[in-house]
């Protein structure tokens, strides 16, 4: 019976923000990921509650996905929302 919590070597690794998927993907196939000791092939699912990473025997923490948060807002007709605006002669940059 499969673990809910298995989760493929790859997106792990973009998750935890080592490297993108198919770079992860490379990393495994030179040989430099390992997976509790021993060297991760393509395709391997881990638990990330139990199991270790270690990317260059460098060790990957597990930190947990974030909650996206949402919020709506209403700006008026007429209001700018920007970091710099040269259109009203106006650079808060200055």
């Amino acid at each position: 019976m499969a673990d809910k919590n298995n989760v493929r070597l790859q997106k792990f690794m973009a998750e935890q923000g080592i490297a993108s998927r198919r770079k992860s993907e490379e990393l495994i196939a030179q040989g430099k990921v390992k997976v509790n000791g021993h060297p991760a092939q393509l395709g391997d699912k881990i638990n990330p509650y139990k199991d270790l990473v270690t990317v260059r025997g460098e060790k990957i923490t597990f930190v947990k996905k974030r909650k996206m948060v949402y919020i709506m807002l209403h700006k008026p007709r007429g209001y700018v929302t920007t970091v710099s605006e040269n259109r009203y002669g106006f650079n808060p940059r200055r």
